[in-house]
């Protein structure tokens, strides 16, 4: 009885509290709001990139601890191309605060990266869901539709993208230019 009760113990300090217990995500849309106007009439890419870093700031501020650990986590095993570990950790992430934009948007990119755009597709569209102007599951979207062989739905996903950073790397992608019909 008391090994059962020390492996209940364990296993539910190793594993992330209930998603009703994950706090809602720090609301910083003011300050991004803020500083995607700025990106927009960035003089050259290089500001826009030091100003880009500064919204990863704010996105990758996970609702508290717990959350946090697990995404940082979760980013250090894809960085080592521990991908499937990554996966596990953002599976984690997800279950534990649903309503994180960026746990959705960093599994994509994991299994972007693992080439598996049909399981990245859903996740990057409930990322940007949960927050429209996230610039870089914009643009994971339009990449990873260009993956998918979907060019119409990948180049008005990359003109939404560049709407709000019209710096982003991805922009030589753009067949058509922003405001004309695609």
């Amino acid at each position: 009885m008391r090994h059962l009760a020390i492996v209940l113990i364990s296993t539910l300090l190793a594993a992330p509290a209930a998603a009703s217990e994950c706090p809602a995500p720090p609301d910083h849309s003011e300050a991004t709001d803020a500083l995607i106007e700025q990106i927009k009439v960035a003089p050259d890419a290089r500001t826009a990139k030091i100003i880009s870093n500064d919204l990863w700031q704010y996105w990758a501020d996970a609702p508290d601890e717990v959350a946090q650990e697990i995404l940082d986590q979760g980013m250090e095993k894809r960085a080592a191309w521990d991908l499937l570990g990554a996966v596990a950790d953002f599976d984690r992430l997800v279950a534990y605060c649903p309503n994180y934009a960026e746990g959705y948007n960093q599994r994509a990119f994991a299994h972007f990266l693992r080439q598996d755009f049909a399981a990245a597709l859903p996740d990057l569209d409930r990322a940007i869901e949960l927050s429209p102007r996230h610039i870089g599951a914009l643009s994971g979207r339009a990449l990873t539709l260009i993956g998918l062989g979907k060019e119409a739905e990948s180049q008005a996903a990359l003109a939404a993208a560049l709407a709000l950073n019209p710096w982003l790397p991805e922009r030589s992608l753009l067949k058509t230019p922003p405001g004309e019909d695609l």
